[in-house]
Parts: structure tokens; sequence; C-alpha cells
């Protein structure tokens, strides 16, 4: 769908220098998506190899392979020709469906609208729940318990409910201290 050059505005990896590849294509469908334009599919293709020379025309090496849902996608091709450009490979999923491509990096955000497969949750390397209501918590508590040893655990609020949600999560934080804060800093710096 598109790829931009911008800093990593979220979870983890905050505030690194990345190459977002958008990739089309979303059968989750969350309510409060900021880039619904990604669901469908319908957008102009371009060939791996024009997506890795433009990702390399840039000094950062790290690669963001997000979406829409980008597992709807075989990532191998992908994953495999910007390793061997020297670039680290992110994706930021679901979950919801089967694994493809080498990751150096799994941020698994699963959704209510369509659960993750047991064996991506295993593989994540962090765990971030939008939290939108209470109710959210219960379901970051459930993924917690079923990812693997070392995965890094972060909230993040809703975006447009961010001045109620952020009270909310600093409270939970502060009884559950294996949670962080993921704030999406991207949006309160103004860049993509």
């Amino acid at each position: 769908m598109e790829a931009f050059y911008s800093l990593q505005g979220e979870g983890f990896h905050q505030g690194k220098v990345a190459y977002f590849i958008r990739l089309g294509g979303c059968d989750v469908g969350c309510v409060w998506c900021d880039v619904k334009e990604s669901w469908t599919s319908g957008h102009p293709k371009k060939s791996v190899n024009e997506i890795v020379v433009e990702a390399a025309s840039y000094p950062g090496r790290l690669a963001v392979i997000t979406g829409g849902e980008p597992l709807m996608h075989d990532c191998s091709p992908l994953t495999r020709q910007l390793q061997a450009a020297g670039f680290q490979t992110h994706i930021e999923t679901s979950g919801s469906h089967p694994l493809t491509g080498d990751w150096d990096w799994i941020c698994l955000s699963p959704k209510k609208f369509k659960f993750p497969l047991a064996e991506v949750v295993y593989q994540a390397n962090e765990l971030k729940v939008v939290i939108f209501n209470k109710s959210d918590f219960a379901w970051a508590e459930r993924f917690a318990a079923q990812v693997g040893t070392g995965c890094k655990l972060f909230l993040q609020p809703e975006w447009t409910k961010s001045a109620v949600t952020i009270p909310l999560i600093v409270d939970y934080m502060k009884a559950n201290p294996q949670w962080e804060l993921s704030l999406q800093i991207h949006k309160y710096i103004n860049v993509p």
C-alpha cells in the first residue's frame, strides 16, 4: 500500500529509525484502525526487488512490515531479500494468519475481531495490547499467559480515548509491573 522512512513510534523499539512497508489487505477490521485505507488489496503492486531497492536508498537498516494485516501475504521472499540487503526485519501483526517470513522481531497485537493463532502468540517477541475499555486488561492477560519466555509486554491506549485510558493503564501497571506503557509517539511528534 505504501512505504515510508520514519521513526518507530510504538512498543519496544520506539524511537528507532525505520523503513515501514505497509502491505494492503486486512480481514481483521478494528474499529479504531487509523489506516482503514489499508484494508483493501487494490493498491498498486510492486515487486519485492523494487521494495528492497527503495528501502536500501535510506541509511537506516530496520524494516518494519505492517498493514493492514501483513500475514495475509507470504512474507518469505520479502524478508529474505531485506535481510540479504542488511536489514533487520520486524513485523507488526494481529497474528490471525500463519507466520511466514524470517523475522528478527515479532510484535503481536491481538484483536478481539479475529483471534491470533497459538503458534504466532508463542513466537512473539513483543505483546502490544490496545486498551480501548476496561475489559481489554483481561484480554491482555489472556495472551500474556500464552507468550514465550522473554516476550516484552506492552499496554497501549487507543489514540482517540487516551485521555480516559492512560490513567487506567497507569493504575493497572502499578498493580501489574510486568507491563510497560507504549505510546504512539509518532502521533505526538506528527510524523507518519
